[in-house]
């Protein structure tokens, strides 16, 4: 460190001090990047040199001063760590090419000489890790007061452009056409985004001034921090009202980078601010931990994704919810018309099965049976939702985002009994629904294949086919707990599609662009036309969520041969509606073994369904709204006290109340 001090205190005026400063920082990071004690350690090692010897204490400080007047400031200021306006899928594109081919650096920016100085891939880890008052103590031992105040001008007026540049940026954002239309009152009233480019100017042009007389006194930012302050307002309606009217990719892109631009703004301003020295109120090393950050992160597809996305999770989450209390009984009547509902489902399903396995008795080409078999899981699942019934499975995608839901609203930590009784509700209602699918499943294709045999005088199904289905069911001698998971990450993935397309149909305004339609008025006339509109309005979601869900069901199969891979599904009630079939086809001589292995494994893959595509959406939801999976672990031992105290509770719900 000494030797590197020295070469600084010999450097030539025209030698950029960016090989000799990256040096040190070698010195200075830590052989872990999360050793923040290393860290610290290394800090005060370097403020104790500094504080000791002026020479070398001047001789940094020189270079510090030497690097930003010999580079373009405004860029590190104005680009780094904030999105850039550009698509959401350009982002990711660019990213993913920066990644694979980095760009060349300049040697006349700060921003791609910061890069080269903090060149470790996770800096920030321990940058941001070391405490404040550690900076502060190397800040101050560089002892700034030795130098001319002419020197720190040319960064208060690259500081002073950027402040130019942020709001001009502020204020083109505030304006898109998208965020106008999704919240109208911003062009109704008069706007703070264009209030805040004028301000910035007055504000730039006097700060200015009074750098070239200092006699002068410069105009404060208090107009600036108001205006900035109704931006951000104009922000939380806007996302408010986005939950209400459905969001995209592209809003949650426009309110990023807005929410972004403002807070880099403010970070500006409180340096340029003369009254209050940067160091001492940490504002300098916040945005110190937030370039770096960004820098080692700049290629980060994943940082994209996840900020760029959050908002429309939150929202597709939101709806699945919604349809989530519909799931969930909440006493004696709901709960009887759920096991109504769900046996509707089973009868459905039983046909269902039959269709599936004509279908593959007529051997079509590859692609066109696969085809069949989607459509025929699709439109079977979407008669089960015209008709108000319940297929048991997709329970869990929905219940799962209400009790996140529950857990966010009390900021991560719910009252656990209350939560472990909806927990109870739950279970409860999806123990009648599954019994409800099953029980009817099973007796109804039994129905339809001793009505087949007695008919066409043969079986559904033969010997062979029938061993299959059976082998098929076995948990120990074929893949059916694996191919119950892949059915469980369908029914999560149909959950999310329910939910987006809602959110898609409140957003596009799809109600009322079907319900404007001249051609529809005069085929339907104008009321029935409404009540379509009103009906896609709250339906949308759960028919496109059954029909891709269908369609992944019965091209999974096919998927997997053509790539020679174990990939198909198993889903509870058709494998229990499979159990009769091939029953009836054995003319019920089934081997006891086989029978019984059969029957486990249908209660297995009803526990693989139900326990990945709880898990997933749960995650997700968590997710969602800012939560970690640690958040619900609490509930465990709350949902056991609650089993143990009133185990009838997870099996039958209250009666209903006199009067109810």
């Amino acid at each position: 460190m000494d030797h590197l001090l020295d070469k600084l205190a010999t450097r030539q005026p025209d030698e950029s001090p960016v090989a000799a400063l990256a040096a040190l920082l070698d010195l200075l990071r830590p052989d872990d990047a999360g050793d923040f004690v290393q860290a610290t350690s290394n800090l005060r090692a370097l403020t104790y040199l500094l504080t000791r010897d002026s020479g070398r204490r001047a001789a940094l400080r020189q270079a510090l001063l030497a690097l930003m007047a010999q580079s373009r400031q405004v860029q590190l200021y104005t680009d780094t760590g904030l999105l850039s306006n550009e698509a959401f899928s350009q982002a990711i594109k660019r990213r993913i090419g920066e990644r694979m081919l980095p760009p060349a650096r300049s040697s006349s920016h700060l921003a791609d000489q910061f890069g080269v100085i903090f060149s470790g891939k996770e800096d920030y880890r321990w940058v941001g890790a070391v405490e404040p008052g550690v900076w502060q103590e190397l800040w101050q031992a560089l002892n700034w007061d030795e130098e001319p105040l002419a020197a720190a001008s040319p960064t208060r007026l690259q500081l002073l452009e950027a402040v130019q540049v942020l709001t001009a940026r502020i204020t083109a954002i505030g304006l898109e056409p998208e965020l106008v239309r999704v919240y109208p009152d911003i062009e109704r009233f008069e706007s703070p985004f264009l209030h805040l480019s004028a301000e910035a100017s007055h504000f730039v042009e006097s700060a200015r001034q009074s750098l070239a007389n200092p006699d002068l006194q410069p105009e404060d930012d208090k107009q600036m921090q108001v205006l900035l302050t109704q931006c951000e307002q104009l922000i939380s309606r806007l996302r408010k009202v986005a939950g209400e009217r459905g969001v995209s990719v592209s809003l949650t892109y426009h309110l990023q980078r807005l929410a972004q631009h403002i807070e880099r703004l403010r970070t500006i301003l409180r340096l340029l601010d003369q009254s209050v020295s940067p160091a001492r109120d940490g504002t300098l090393f916040c945005l110190l931990a937030e370039l770096v950050g960004a820098e080692n992160r700049k290629y980060s597809v994943r940082d994209v994704f996840t900020s760029n996305t959050e908002l429309l999770a939150r929202q597709v989450t939101e709806h699945a919810g919604r349809h989530g209390e519909h799931y969930i009984a909440e006493n004696r009547s709901e709960w009887k018309d759920m096991a109504r509902a769900a046996m509707g489902a089973g009868l459905i399903v039983g046909f269902m099965a039959l269709f599936k396995l004509l279908l593959a008795k007529l051997h079509l080409p590859l692609i066109w049976e696969a085809l069949a078999f989607g459509l025929n899981y699709a439109l079977g699942f979407m008669l089960v939702h015209v008709l108000h019934f319940t297929i048991a499975t997709k329970q869990p995608a929905m219940t799962a985002a209400r009790i996140a839901a529950v857990i966010h609203q009390s900021n991560g930590k719910p009252q656990m009994k209350e939560l472990a009784e909806l927990v109870a509700k739950v279970l409860r209602t999806q123990l009648v629904a599954i019994l409800g699918n099953v029980l009817v499943a099973i007796p109804v294709a039994w129905l339809i294949a001793v009505c087949w045999r007695a008919v066409a005088g043969s079986p559904v199904i033969d010997l062979d086919k029938a061993a299959h289905l059976l082998h098929d069911q076995n948990p120990i001698d074929s893949l059916a707990l694996l191919h119950a998971a892949i059915a469980g990450v369908y029914l999560f993935l149909a959950g999310l599609i329910a939910g987006y397309y809602d959110n898609k149909a409140i957003y596009r305004q799809i109600p009322q662009r079907l319900a404007a339609l001249p051609w529809l008025k005069r085929l339907l006339g104008e009321q029935r036309t409404r009540k379509l509109a009103r009906y896609v309005e709250h339906n949308l979601g759960g028919l496109a969520g059954n029909f891709y869900f269908g369609l992944f069901l019965g091209i999974t199969g096919t998927i997997g041969f053509l790539l020679g891979m174990p990939l198909d599904i198993r889903h509870i009630t058709f494998s229990s509606a499979y159990l009769s079939y091939a029953a009836v086809s054995y003319d019920y001589h089934v081997p006891a073994d086989m029978a019984l292995w059969a029957v486990t494994g249908v209660v297995l893959i009803g526990v693989v369904n139900l326990l990945v595509s709880f898990t997933l959406a749960l995650w997700v939801a968590l997710r969602a709204r800012k939560l970690k999976g640690t958040d619900a672990l609490p509930l465990l031992p709350a949902v056991l006290r609650l089993a143990i105290r009133r185990p009838k509770d997870f099996l039958i719900p209250p009666g209903d109340k006199a009067g109810h």
